[in-house]
């Protein structure tokens, strides 16, 4: 009785798999990184962190970075290390609430304006040309100038400028998406408007958008780190990474430990969100 044989190749470990996987999607991995650095800082910040944020020392004012004080302290002898590592905190707050709130408002916009007719679109993307005519920093300031200085008005002044990134995208993705074949059938046959933008519409859109959230975290940090360093965000005794660096100014030529690890994790999670984004973009890209 002939028997066949076959040859059933061996499971490859999860190790090797998981290496493969870091490998052909190095971009991913290494943005996810330090990503995950600056999440894990936040999330353990009351175990990580050496000192309290807010204790002052006024006998300890300004010292270079030391084993009792690794990234020194501050003018009033607040150890600069534990306010980098609570500024963590603050920094994803601003991420996730100002990038939640621009595309909550954005894409429900863009995609309205792609399925509508021609005076509505025309009406909403005039009025994201009129936020657009505006450079970023300067409607933001507008903003938090008419609202008054706090970290939620910045908050709201970042959203703001960025909800015409998300209408535009969205827009331009409905574009292409409605003249597909089956969003055409689907609206031979009845389906209603809502059903469309939100089963076939916007959720063959929504990898495009998490590209883009990824890339606007980086933006919104600086923005928001720009504007408390000028005065206009968080304000004292919060431990935000711009409001930081705005105090180190002064002392530059006499410590400048003040300003340089703030602006290092600013540094670190403006990269860490830019890799991470070019990676989920080629990681996403249908043509491949």
């Amino acid at each position: 009785m002939a028997t066949i044989e076959t040859d059933i190749a061996p499971r490859r470990p999860v190790f090797l798999r998981g290496f493969r996987w870091v490998v052909t999607h190095r971009s991913i991995a290494l943005g996810g990184f330090l990503i995950g650095i600056i999440v894990l800082a936040a999330i353990f910040a009351p175990l990580i962190a050496p000192a309290d944020p807010y204790v002052q020392d006024l006998l300890a004012t300004m010292e270079p970075p030391s084993w009792a004080h690794p990234f020194g302290t501050d003018d009033n002898g607040r150890d600069i290390l534990a306010r980098v590592i609570y500024g963590a905190r603050i920094s994803l707050i601003e991420v996730v609430l100002s990038v939640g709130l621009a595309v909550a408002v954005g894409v429900p916009l863009g995609i309205l304006s792609g399925m509508s007719g021609r005076y509505v679109d025309q009406a909403i993307m005039w009025t994201m040309d009129i936020l657009f005519a505006f450079p970023g920093i300067v409607l933001a300031i507008l903003i938090v100038s008419v609202l008054g200085t706090s970290l939620v008005n910045l908050l709201i002044a970042i959203a703001i400028f960025s909800v015409p990134v998300y209408a535009r995208l969205s827009r331009n993705l409905t574009l292409g998406l409605k003249s597909m074949d089956y969003v055409e059938a689907a609206i031979s046959l009845g389906v209603s408007r809502r059903r469309i933008m939100t089963h076939y519409i916007l959720r063959n859109a929504i990898g495009p958008i998490i590209v883009q959230s990824t890339l606007t975290a980086g933006t919104v940090i600086l923005s928001a780190a720009s504007l408390s360093f000028l005065g206009l965000g968080a304000q004292p005794p919060l431990p935000e990474w711009g409001a930081m660096m705005s105090d180190g100014r002064n002392y530059l030529g006499l410590n400048i430990w003040m300003s340089l690890f703030p602006g290092l994790a600013i540094m670190i999670t403006v990269l860490g969100f830019n890799i991470l984004g070019d990676g989920l973009r080629d990681l996403l890209d249908p043509r491949k």
